[in-house]
């Protein structure tokens, strides 16, 4: 398989105000320290990406890479030492935690390995639960998520219960629950690890199709059958990207 490399020193890969982009990292570090104030890791160092708006895009590498810890500065989940991490043109080292929170309840979706459910609410009542923390009526939750839960295949389990539900229906619950708020970016860690390859595969299809209609989709996997599904594959090494290329799919879209 032939895969096309990313210059990061050339206008393709620089960003540029013209760029639709979700994600601008800039010079990120991401340094842990020991309780004396010396380096424990450098988790990140010097990371420069830049992910447009309608990217399907595979973030691999071993254990201790800094996948996680990318992941989590892109999720707004964690602030950088160092650099900047723009969402959607919002620089989050420069805001409030409120506001960082508010970023992530609006701007990203977050589908994981463990599906995360709330056992003692239905299906419907899971997929509200962020409208519920943007002050959205009662009635137009309602609505939003039966209508997403529709689009994931799910209109007959409205009323169901996580437990009453198999692997693969629990995991479209939490896809609709990251959807619900019409997210800028959908980002996926693992999210077919628990979960059989024939219902794994029934996942990915739905992620396809998702961003088929346009939805920004950045997924962590170790797999690489499921990163050939990508359009492009960022591969990090040692808290650095060592490898950024897009997939024979990502070519055939840009013409390549």
């Amino acid at each position: 398989m032939t895969m096309t490399l990313i210059d990061h020193d050339s206008s393709e890969a620089t960003h540029d105000v013209d760029r639709d982009s979700v994600i601008d990292l800039q010079g990120i570090f991401r340094t842990y320290y020991k309780p004396d104030g010396s380096i424990l890791v450098e988790a990140l160092r010097n990371v420069n990406l830049t992910i447009d708006r309608g990217e399907y895009v595979a973030i691999m590498g071993a254990s201790g890479s800094g996948k996680s810890t990318m992941m989590n500065i892109i999720g707004a989940l964690d602030r950088p030492t160092s650099g900047a991490c723009l969402i959607s043109g919002s620089d989050i080292a420069t805001l409030s935690d409120e506001d960082l929170s508010s970023i992530r309840g609006r701007r990203i979706g977050f589908v994981f390995q463990a599906f995360n459910l709330i056992s003692q609410l239905t299906v419907t009542e899971n997929v509200e639960v962020p409208l519920f923390y943007q002050d959205i009526p009662r009635l137009d939750r309602l609505q939003r998520a039966n209508q997403i839960l529709h689009r994931v295949g799910l209109g007959d389990r409205l009323g169901h219960r996580p437990k009453e539900l198999s692997g693969g229906q629990q995991q479209r619950v939490a896809i609709a629950r990251a959807l619900v708020t019409n997210p800028d970016l959908l980002l996926a860690d693992e999210p077919t690890g628990n979960l059989d390859s024939t219902t794994g595969q029934a996942i990915l299809q739905l992620i396809d199709e998702l961003h088929a209609e346009g939805l920004t989709i950045v997924m962590v996997t170790h797999d690489e059958q499921i990163a050939d599904r990508c359009e492009r594959v960022i591969r990090l090494r040692d808290g650095e990207i060592e490898t950024d290329e897009l997939t024979p799919k990502g070519q055939a879209r840009l013409g390549r």
